[in-house]
């Protein structure tokens, strides 16, 4: 394992705002961390950096202690942007990458191949106040991957980014992570956890609530959804064995039952009325897998 966190915890006077969490991360992965505000995502990568000391448990990087000495081995985005408003782009990250342990030559090939990589090269000698809040957050990744890391820790990469600039930074993490580094982010967004990583941890208020192979999560949670496209009326469904919950929007329907093998009924039933246009089981949502598992919606 790249990254072990043991029995992490981290208490703020009364407030425990980490309980207890135990996540492997395997070398060159791409791991997600999920939550809404206050559940412990940023806390939990500060005490990984020895940011904030953890107030019990362990943390380990390939077998060992996490301490300065690895300082250049591992980029972080943090949540919260820490660029100088007042420096130029280039000053900046090339100030930040020689701290790392970059030659100024290679920093300087290394900000020319991202700043052109993210569309942003006419932003090199503009001062970082004077740039927009999305290409400040393009920035302050290139300085946080900018010396090739081989851990990176990324809090709310995507945060603020329209869709074209969010694929933007998406196809860059997953460059890097096919290099060989390993990732790990924090985002509010579900379907960026889907789309980028195999393995995941949702926290709620500190709290492990479920982690691990995100496809055998949602094949160990049960639940499917049966999705229904056609013109017949089939309110009926809503009131068969192992139907949970039935939505219909226009001539679509979708509906969630306890296990797939109520879905054959629903077939059968279905197939004597005629003709639909589509008929399809699907795995449960992570939204569905977290309210089942939180009792609330997702955040």
């Amino acid at each position: 394992m790249a990254l072990e966190i043991s029995d992490i915890t981290k208490v703020f006077g009364e407030h425990t705002a980490v309980d207890s969490i135990n996540i492997n991360v395997t070398k060159g992965s791409m791991y997600g961390f999920l939550g809404g505000n206050g559940a412990g995502k940023t806390t939990t990568f500060r005490m990984i950096l020895k940011l904030l000391t953890p107030t019990s448990g362990s943390i380990s990087y390939n077998g060992e202690k996490i301490g300065y000495h690895m300082t250049d081995k591992i980029g972080y985005l943090p949540e919260e942007r820490g660029l100088h408003p007042k420096l130029k782009v280039s000053e900046q990250v090339l100030y930040l990458a020689e701290l790392k342990g970059m030659s100024k030559k290679e920093a300087n090939e290394a900000l020319d191949y991202w700043l052109d990589r993210f569309k942003v090269t006419e932003n090199k000698f503009k001062k970082i106040e004077k740039l927009s809040k999305g290409n400040q957050q393009k920035i302050q990744l290139i300085s946080s991957i900018i010396h090739n890391p081989e851990l990176i820790i990324l809090d709310e990469p995507f945060s603020g980014l329209d869709p074209v600039n969010v694929e933007l930074l998406k196809d860059a993490v997953k460059e890097l992570n096919a290099q060989g580094s390993t990732i790990i982010f924090s985002t509010h967004r579900m379907e960026h956890v889907e789309e980028l990583c195999e393995e995941l941890c949702i926290l709620d208020r500190g709290r492990q609530i479920v982690s691990g192979n995100i496809d055998q999560i949602k094949k160990d949670f049960g639940q499917k959804e049966v999705i229904i496209e056609g013109e017949h009326d089939i309110s009926f469904i809503k009131d068969m064995p192992g139907v949970l919950e039935m939505k219909q929007v226009r001539n679509k329907y979708v509906i969630k039952i306890a296990e797939e093998k109520y879905a054959e009924d629903i077939y059968n039933r279905i197939t004597d009325i005629g003709f639909f246009k589509k008929f399809q089981v699907s795995e449960p949502s992570l939204n569905d897998i977290f309210i089942s598992k939180v009792g609330r919606d997702y955040e």
